[in-house]
């Protein structure tokens, strides 16, 4: 059996081979996928001009799907070109009978980026298949006409882009990703894509996520579209939350821009570099609470928002072993065992009992002269001087960040995926906890394991930020978790539930030797993506 996922790609053929199906092809099969094809035009073209468009019928169209579905399933399926409302209709009409469980993503096409139309398909008939898609891609004058108001608008304009919005909210409840390549340049030179969840309940994110890229000065850039939304439909197949395909999907979008090559007299193609690994790639991410229903009005147009990066103290020593207990009693029991850093983690506790804990481990901790992390707590950690505070993606918006960075406190920081990575990356924070790695029952999580490949990208991706892993780490997984590269291994149950903590401890120390070295010489391991492999 094969270990790639299937992702269908419906659309028109591209003889330039920029944009269309052979963009699809190329961008899932870079992403580890592999790419089924149903094609609902030929078109004649290069990078100069689309001279010919020939329509397939819509039972061709649906041949090809019948197909598809005898043999090949799909994990994912990408719609861009559809040449009029017949292919449109056959195509809602099979999806509604079939009812294939996987996410199926729209990404409109209706004029080539040489400017001639390619598709003849009307607002209402769309209707039907905006029934079946899961995320809606559209640009921004894509916007304007798929929610049937002043096509002739500025798309700089934000009050009218916000009328706009919320017009397709009315007639559409599926996800959003709009997108800002349009828009005239800002003062910062950034693209801001504008991702609406389909619902609250959303558990990557909550609201609505705006995302912030630099604009390259590159005119190769044939095929954008069609790369984004094949991108996020390969990631999504990899069962990916949606929020972090999204991310990683630009990412791969803006490194593929950065490598743009030329092909003809016009605008070349993309390169095809692999899996995004570089934090220059990454989108900026700013989220902004809102209620997705109809009626909602969402900026789609807002620049950049003040920096939030401030200079937090490096850690003094190396990590290594990190447990995380939840009263002091277990810092007098384990402290003398030789560990550098642990977290206290107080919960449904007092006033009185926070502050009894907290001042009394900073105390004792500063006696073993270990790097002690609050958690959550960051007030009653800069009042008693601790070394650093740990906190979750809630609390960390809203913590007083420059009051931690200006007390010298050291700053933690968990994160869930790539979304949330891309969220914190720019604080520069002491450290990222990366996780859950694998199941665990010490508290219910709402994202999914992230498993070991995932996280040797990860600590790839955080470049010189040490990291931690955490989440249902033991004996017999924390070899394979140190091969990532990892510079610390957070552990709750593997000690505070363990027969013997002490003995625990020192088992699970004793594979972290090489994690105990100077802050100075520490370096992260090589390792990478290579589809399914680690490589060092």
């Amino acid at each position: 059996m094969s270990n790639k996922v299937i992702v269908w790609c419906i659309g028109g053929s591209d003889s330039g081979g920029g944009a269309g199906i052979q963009a699809d092809l190329l961008t899932v099969t870079d992403l580890t996928g592999h790419g089924c094809t149903v094609i609902t035009a030929v078109t004649a073209q290069n990078s100069v001009a689309v001279t010919d468009v020939f329509a397939l019928s819509a039972g061709v169209l649906c041949s090809q799907l019948h197909a598809l579905w005898q043999d090949l399933p799909p994990a994912a399926i990408k719609i861009g070109m559809l040449a009029d409302d017949a292919q449109l209709e056959a195509l809602a009409l099979w999806l509604a009978t079939h009812q294939p469980q996987c996410p199926v993503i729209w990404d409109p096409v209706l004029v080539a980026s040489t400017g001639r139309c390619l598709s003849d398909i009307s607002a209402q008939a769309c209707l039907a298949l905006l029934k079946q898609v899961q995320l809606f891609t559209p640009n921004l004058p894509e916007l304007a006409y798929f929610a049937r108001r002043n096509q002739q608008a500025s798309a700089t304009d934000t009050e009218e882009a916000n009328a706009q919005l919320k017009a397709l909210r009315e007639i559409y409840q599926g996800a959003i990703l709009l997108k800002g390549g349009h828009s005239a340049a800002n003062e910062y030179n950034k693209i801001i894509d504008l991702f609406v969840p389909a619902t609250e309940q959303d558990k990557a994110v909550q609201g609505a996520v705006k995302l912030y890229s630099d604009r390259l000065d590159n005119p190769h850039q044939h095929g954008t579209g069609c790369t984004l939304a094949s991108a996020i439909a390969a990631l999504w197949a990899q069962n990916y939350d949606l929020t972090d395909a999204i991310v990683l999907g630009r990412a791969y979008l803006q490194q593929s821009l950065r490598a743009g090559y030329t092909t003809g007299q016009g605008a070349g193609s993309l390169a095809r570099l692999g899996w995004p690994l570089h934090q220059q790639d990454f989108p900026a991410i700013y989220t902004a609470p809102v209620t997705t229903t109809p009626g909602t009005t969402t900026n789609a147009t807002t620049v950049l928002p003040q920096s939030k990066t401030h200079p937090f103290a490096r850690l003094s020593q190396s990590i290594g072993l990190y447990p995380v207990v939840d009263d002091i009693s277990w810092l007098k029991r384990l402290l003398p065992l030789g560990l550098q850093t642990v977290q206290l983690r107080l919960k449904n506790r007092t006033e009185q009992e926070l502050r009894a804990q907290i001042s009394a481990a900073v105390e004792f901790c500063r006696d073993y002269q270990i790097q002690l992390f609050i958690n959550d707590h960051w007030q009653l950690a800069i009042e008693y001087q601790a070394y650093g505070v740990h906190l979750g993606q809630e609390d960390l918006q809203q913590a007083d960040l420059a009051a931690i960075a200006g007390a010298g406190l050291r700053l933690g920081v968990s994160t869930h995926g790539y979304a949330e990575l891309a969220a914190v990356l720019p604080l520069k924070p002491s450290y990222i906890a990366l996780g859950h790695i694998f199941p665990t029952q010490t508290k219910q999580m709402p994202s999914k394991p992230q498993g070991l490949k995932r996280l040797a990208d990860y600590v790839w991706l955080c470049d010189d930020i040490p990291t931690v892993a955490i989440g249902g780490i033991t004996e017999h997984n924390i070899s394979a978790v140190l091969q990532t590269g990892v510079r610390g291994v957070a552990v709750v149950s593997a000690i505070t539930q363990a027969a013997q903590p002490e003995l625990a401890l020192k088992q699970l120390q004793s594979y972290c030797q090489n994690l105990y070295q100077p802050v100075s010489e520490i370096r992260h391991g090589f390792a990478v993506h290579s589809g399914s492999t680690l490589c060092r």
